[in-house]
């Protein structure tokens, strides 16, 4: 018999102890022990949890406790789940947690203190999809030359709302959150910060790259509207935010923002709430792992099959290398990234000023690859809209700056990557 203790007994804890209950059998016989989760803690006693473990308010309850083996850690957060996760493993107890903020901070260090100690973390990204398992065992023979991801469910509800019923961005935000998709402070999801946490995982596994969050281009999908969807369909793409790494000859790209994609893509078929990862890897091709990104039952299903792999005797290396590799890829800056662009201008609408513009960016060496104007409510402005050839980002932020300080654009000048 195996026994597990649960830290944060919420949605996914809940859902972990009563799936090991209720499929206690299955579970057993394919993981050739019994499985039981022994106790939970919780921060308030007093609220009523569907679950029929006992329960404490003392995390030490289960880190010092002899009897559990696993440690599953479902708190949140960064620093009190991260001294916890080295007590647990101090005291040799594997530990397995759907934790991402504390990998996106942490992952490197709790390797090194997890040693031989099975350490899992299939949950941390994109929920139910077992995409960690995919790199670190199934593309183990590949080269990922990259891989792109919808790893936020509020960002693609909201995303496919805005394209396929022309919602706006503040009314849907709204239905968001009374869904429950939502938090009432979305900034952490719509800002692209839970993206940017699972895509560094997935870097780590891919690449060895040991990367935070402060250290890549992180941008959400806030400043969207509708003029940018209707282009978006008049010239096949479809938006999303993309959680993109892709290696090219200078080193690794990674990228958290909104994105403009070929409609006829795997990817941009995934809509509302679920998630998807394309990887490409130099032998196997593009493989798409596509399902359920949250949600109790989903997330203690990755959380679960984590466990079993633990008490089958799984000791596969926690990121995915053993001892000795040492990446040599570096990671890019923001500035060095390389890619095709989306402008929104509010211009003049008079003779010339295409021209000015056209000038203005021939200085950083960037064309126009396609145009269309728009009318506006004012005779005197048009909105002007155009995609880019390929070019630097330190040359297009550039290129936005010089833009602004012409006499004939009025505002902020909207932009957005295009990846083809």
């Amino acid at each position: 018999m195996v026994n597990i203790g649960i830290l944060g007994v919420g949605t996914v804890g809940t859902s972990v102890a009563n799936i090991l209950e209720a499929n206690g059998d299955i579970i057993e016989a394919r993981a050739g022990k019994k499985i039981i989760a022994k106790a939970g803690v919780v921060k308030n006693l007093s609220k009523d949890r569907a679950v029929s473990i006992k329960l404490s308010d003392n995390p030490s309850d289960i880190i010092d406790d002899p009897e559990i083996d696993i440690v599953v850690e479902l708190m949140g957060g960064v620093e009190e789940p991260y001294e916890l996760v080295k007590r647990a493993l101090s005291n040799g107890k594997a530990v397995v947690t759907a934790n991402k903020a504390l990998l996106a901070y942490h992952r490197y260090e709790l390797q090194e203190l997890a040693g031989d100690i099975p350490f899992m973390y299939e949950a941390s990204t994109a929920g139910g999809i077992p995409v960690i398992g995919a790199l670190r065992s199934g593309l183990s023979a590949n080269h990922i030359e990259s891989m792109q991801g919808i790893m936020n469910g509020t960002c693609n509800y909201m995303l496919t709302k805005m394209i396929n019923e022309g919602a706006n961005y503040d009314d849907i935000l709204k239905e968001a959150q009374e869904l429950g998709y939502a938090e009432a402070d979305p900034t952490f999801d719509v800002g692209g910060f839970d993206a940017s946490h699972k895509l560094l995982i997935l870097a780590s596994i891919a690449y060895g790259i040991d990367a935070k969050p402060e250290d890549i281009l992180i941008e959400g999908i806030e400043n969207i509207t509708q003029t940018d969807v209707a282009f978006a369909k008049e010239f096949g793409y479809e938006i999303k935010l993309l959680g993109i790494a892709k290696k090219v000859e200078e080193g690794i790209e990674l990228r958290v923002h909104s994105t403009m994609i070929p409609q006829s893509s795997m990817i941009a078929k995934v809509d509302g709430v679920m998630n998807a990862v394309t990887v490409v890897g130099d032998r196997v091709g593009e493989t798409m792992y596509y399902g359920a990104g949250a949600g109790g039952d989903a997330t203690a299903s990755a959380v679960i099959a984590d466990i079993v792999d633990i008490v089958r005797g799984n000791r596969e290396p926690m990121l995915g290398y053993k001892e000795g590799f040492q990446s040599n890829l570096k990671l890019l800056s923001r500035d060095e990234i390389v890619t095709h662009y989306y402008l929104r201008l509010m211009v003049d609408d008079q003779s010339g000023v295409l021209a000015s513009i056209t000038s203005t960016l021939g200085k950083f060496g960037i064309s126009i690859e396609s145009m269309l104007q728009k009318p506006t409510n004012d005779d005197d402005i048009a909105k002007l809209l155009f995609t880019t050839h390929i070019c630097q980002e330190s040359k297009m932020q550039d290129a936005i700056k010089a833009l602004s300080a012409l006499s004939v654009v009025h505002g902020d000048i909207a932009m957005m990557r295009i990846e083809k």
